[in-house]
């Protein structure tokens, strides 16, 4: 089969590989669809320290099920339509038995530190197989994935309903937040991006105002303010909105070196709440229900899927912010 292999950072190549056959507990998936994000970016980079190299990236995907091992008991027939949560928590770590998988101290996925989806073929964990709905097509079930990591976030965050919203950043990752917080209740919602056709897109997805540059904000204050850009001025730049009794929900993934310049005063006296999210825990079946019902519609976020061999070409429009989301169908 044909598979992407990042043979070390700066350096891959679309390869022959043998054909994966299942483990124990194991399906082989089809890929229909695997989406581009900032985490594959990083590991492209060299900037995500669990990676090992070489390795065929690729976390965000659906497709059909070819073949089952013997030894699993689950209903996921071949022909099947699944999406798959990459998380390969090890079960037995403090963390993991606190119900905090997502902090696992043995962290591992798939696609982040073992063979992922940008290939025709891959085999997963069936436990972590999701059968998608009928009327479901690959590309839908590739966001599954990401809006369960948006769906944790929320749930870090708490009750939104009627809160005023300040989101930074209306990539992937914003726009499915901001579907979230709608269906939350909460509102008014102020989106902020540099991007004018990603701003459009928000303002269709309901958010009722929307802004080119934070600094047009200044003197205004927000009840919770949300960063899903990454980028460290923009996470301060939010904190910096927060009214009395605000919470700040940082989802974007900065550099690891980046400092937030919160007064300490200012957290003690507002009583201003700082959360954090990480990935994904307990939130996938719900992510795959949210699709499937129209609640979160993820059309509006898609481009047409580019074959494998444009791999480099996906990497690069998602590095210059062209388009919102990039899937590769091998």
């Amino acid at each position: 089969m044909r598979a992407i292999v990042l043979d070390r950072p700066g350096s891959f190549r679309v390869a022959e590989v043998p054909d994966p056959t299942p483990g124990e507990g194991q399906i082989i998936v089809k890929v229909d669809a695997c989406g581009v994000c900032g985490t594959d970016i990083h590991i492209v980079d060299g900037e995500f320290p669990p990676t090992p190299y070489p390795i065929t990236p690729g976390h965000e995907f659906a497709g059909t099920i070819v073949a089952v091992a013997g030894d699993v008991k689950m209903h996921l027939p071949v022909g099947a339509l699944v999406a798959v949560d990459p998380s390969l928590y090890c079960g037995y770590c403090r963390r993991c038995r606190s119900g905090r998988g997502n902090l696992c101290e043995n962290w591992a996925a798939i696609g982040d530190t073992v063979t992922g989806a940008f290939a025709e073929y891959v085999a997963v964990p069936a436990v972590n197989a999701y059968l998608l709905p009928d009327g479901t097509d690959g590309q839908a079930g590739a966001m599954v994935e990401p809006l369960a990591c948006a769906v944790h976030g929320l749930r870090r965050l708490g009750p939104v309903f009627g809160d005023t919203v300040v989101l930074t950043g209306a990539g992937t990752m914003g726009l499915l937040l901001l579907q979230l917080l709608v269906h939350a209740g909460a509102g008014p919602i102020t989106v902020v991006d540099r991007v004018s056709d990603r701003l459009e897109v928000a303002r269709k997805l309901g958010a009722a105002r929307v802004i080119g540059d934070v600094g047009e904000l200044a003197g205004e204050r927000f009840e919770i303010a949300i960063d899903a850009s990454g980028a460290p001025a923009l996470v301060d730049a939010a904190a910096g909105l927060l009214d009395r009794g605000g919470r700040l929900l940082v989802f974007g993934v900065t550099p690891a070196e980046a400092t937030l310049s919160v007064s300490p005063f200012r957290v003690y006296n507002d009583e201003i709440t700082i959360t954090g999210s990480m990935a994904i825990l307990r939130s996938f079946a719900p992510a795959v229900e949210l699709i499937a019902s129209g609640v979160v519609d993820p059309r509006p976020l898609l481009s047409e899927p580019l074959p494998l061999e444009d791999y480099g070409t996906a990497l690069q429009r998602v590095r210059s912010g062209q388009g919102i989301k990039w899937h590769i169908r091998p």
